[in-house]
């Protein structure tokens, strides 16, 4: 494996720990795809360094398994945005 790929793959392993954020908001701090992130955290960071993989893991199981209160949030936001818009177009 090329030093780079190493240093990224234990970088988004450090990034994920320390904020918990997702593969996606990971993807776009790193300027990589998400398919990357998730490679590299899955096939990759267990070879170099397994108790970060399983770190990793945990705080991505726990987004998973919040994701549908974020996926919530974000349509009630979108729709009350849309109905501010709406109210002040009809004023």
């Amino acid at each position: 494996m090329k030093d780079y790929i190493e240093r990224r793959a234990m970088e988004i392993a450090e990034y994920i720990i320390s904020t918990e954020s997702t593969v996606r908001q990971t993807a776009k701090k790193f300027g990589v795809s998400k398919s990357t992130v998730h490679k590299d955290v899955t096939e990759r960071l267990p070879k170099l360094n397994p108790p970060a993989a399983s770190e990793v893991k945990r705080v991505l199981l726990k987004n998973k398994s919040e994701r549908h209160i974020r996926g919530g949030k974000a349509t009630r936001l979108k729709y009350k945005e849309a109905h501010e818009h709406d109210k002040v177009s009809n004023m």
